[in-house]
């Protein structure tokens, strides 16, 4: 790797839509762009994960998509959630080794929110899974993950850009959004309003960072998917491939991080 450009990239959390991060990567990676440090939050976070423990894009996607990792999900009898992702730690450590982030060949950040203390709490060491599966943590569907005595949720409650970790540390930083919002002028029920609702919110919270970002990518349109919308994966993905690539094709400042 280019050791003269330390590159960023954050990753957004947007459920089954960040699987569009792992279409960037590879684009990025095949033009010759590698980052050398990772932020994420709820999907972002496991991506970035197992790009950071050594998978490559492709073998992560297959991953996802051979695990459906929202089979492992089962109700959760209390006040506080639906669903228990207790069995998801399991799963992980099928594919993350020793549940460390010393075990990780690029450092990676994961943003989790502290529900009870009302701000954003970012793990680059130590335990690996727990921060993750809290990041991924969404309020209300899932019962809160307690780490250190504090009870954490998803971090894109508060941060769903966590370029605040690669702020000063990195040359460049890359941000990607993977909850793009089309235009939509006829709201035809309440689930719908609901859900624009929501993502308009969530993207508000992104926005409001893209000005520490060198490059923003943000595929078009993807908010269109479902959060647990998993068989229109491959859809997905192409979508993150083929904008990061137009992306790189009209950015000529961004080709001049590729290694050479």
């Amino acid at each position: 790797m280019n050791s003269k450009k330390n590159i960023g990239i954050a990753l957004s959390g947007g459920g089954v839509r960040g699987i569009s991060h792992l279409g960037v990567l590879k684009a990025l990676n095949e033009a010759g762009i590698y980052p050398t440090r990772v932020s994420g939050t709820s999907a972002g976070a496991i991506v970035g994960t197992m790009y950071c423990y050594g998978y490559s894009p492709d073998e992560i996607f297959k991953i996802i998509k051979d695990t459906n990792y929202l089979k492992f999900l089962r109700p959760a009898i209390s006040w506080t959630g639906l669903l228990k992702m207790d069995i998801l730690q399991s799963l992980y450590g099928q594919y993350l080794g020793d549940n460390s982030f010393s075990n990780l060949k690029i450092p990676l950040t994961i943003a989790t929110t502290d529900i009870g203390r009302g701000k954003a709490v970012y793990f680059s060491e130590g335990e690996l899974i727990l921060p993750l599966m809290a990041s991924t943590c969404i309020p209300g569907m899932f019962d809160p993950i307690m780490v250190d005595g504090n009870f954490l949720v998803d971090g894109g409650v508060l941060n769903n850009l966590p370029v605040e970790p690669l702020d000063g540390v990195c040359d460049y930083i890359i941000g990607v959004n993977c909850n793009h919002l089309p235009e939509q002028l006829n709201i035809t029920n309440i689930k719908k309003l609901i859900e624009r609702t929501v993502i308009m919110s969530m993207n508000f919270n992104v926005y409001s960072r893209k000005n520490k970002c060198d490059f923003f990518i943000e595929p078009k349109g993807l908010a269109r998917f479902g959060v647990f919308d998993i068989k229109k994966a491959d859809e997905i993905f192409e979508a993150g491939y083929n904008e990061t690539l137009t992306f790189i094709e009209g950015n000529k400042a961004l080709q001049q991080l590729a290694i050479k």
